[in-house]
């Protein structure tokens, strides 16, 4: 997976943002939550609760490194405030002991529950976050407590990893693939293999020399994503205030297919789905913060 790689293909926007709204200078605290897995880092600055800036990027091979280009990312939106002004940093995510900022590290299940009560607002009570390698069902209270959660416990079927490879497959770009898979003609198609990537792959390659078109080997992969990730969702049960966290959030293809498959549509937010860790992961600082527990080393 670390070999040569299209460019054009991996490429996706690393977006990052600054709340005008808000000037850390009147700020008691300043924290920072960093969220480093195994295709995006993000990291997020928190003022007093609220979110200051953000930053979302491409992580690389190297945790340490990828944490710190996140932090960067959000540091530069953030524009005069001084890199070491923040109280104490929170890492969370795949890479969670390789983020040399933080003062702790706490579970990606605990901080995407606590973010996406504050990216969709405190009704929501199933959060489905399909990361890079892996897709968590979480059931959490009115206050983001995590009440219970599932996760997937095979391979890289239904993440984002590997939507990347079946991509690189076909040779499009990533951030096509969901507008693209409902492009096609005639009745939907089946879903491809929803247990192994290695199989889609294999079934994807057959029906391209059967004169397939991509559009229609799209539509059949994102079905297939969307069965796997509802066989997770249905593990734990699902209720109608239901959002979804992590890059998947971004692919229509698969979602818009996932809310047909459960029958009520998933909550909505201005916010960007994938900082939804690294905001639960700042917003755990602050708690500290202000309960006297944190002290900066």
């Amino acid at each position: 997976m670390h070999g040569q790689r299209n460019k054009t293909v991996c490429q996706w926007p690393e977006p990052s943002w600054r709340n005008p709204d808000i000037d850390w200078k009147n700020a008691e605290f300043v924290t920072v939550g960093i969220d480093v897995g195994s295709v995006s880092a993000q990291a997020v600055i928190v003022a007093d609760g609220e979110i200051l800036a953000y930053g979302n990027v491409r992580s690389g091979w190297d945790g340490s490194g990828s944490a710190l280009k996140a932090y960067r990312s959000a540091l530069q939106a953030a524009g005069d405030l001084p890199e070491d002004r923040f109280n104490y940093c929170i890492g969370t995510g795949y890479g969670r002991v390789n983020i040399p900022l933080a003062h702790r590290t706490l579970t990606e299940i605990a901080c995407h529950a606590r973010g996406a009560h504050y990216l969709y607002g405190p009704d929501v009570r199933t959060v489905l976050d399909v990361g890079g390698q892996d897709i968590k069902a979480i059931r959490c209270d009115e206050k983001g407590k995590v009440v219970t959660f599932l996760m997937n416990d095979k391979c890289a079927a239904g993440t984002g990893r590997g939507m990347e490879v079946f991509a690189d497959l076909l040779g499009i770009p990533v951030t096509d693939v969901g507008d693209r898979s409902f492009r096609f003609e005639g009745e939907a198609p089946e879903a491809l293999s929803n247990d192994c990537v290695v199989y889609a792959r294999s079934e994807a390659i057959g029906l391209i020399r059967q004169g397939w078109r991509l559009e229609r080997v799209l539509a059949a992969y994102c079905t297939g994503m969307a069965q796997r990730i509802y066989a997770v969702l249905e593990r734990t049960g699902v209720t109608p205030q239901w959002a979804v966290t992590g890059g998947m959030a971004k692919n229509r293809g698969v979602i818009n297919r996932l809310v047909a498959m459960i029958g009520a549509e998933d909550m909505k937010t201005p916010w960007d789905p994938q900082i939804a860790g690294a905001v639960g992961a700042a917003l755990f600082a602050h708690t500290l913060c202000r309960k006297g527990k944190a002290k900066r080393q």
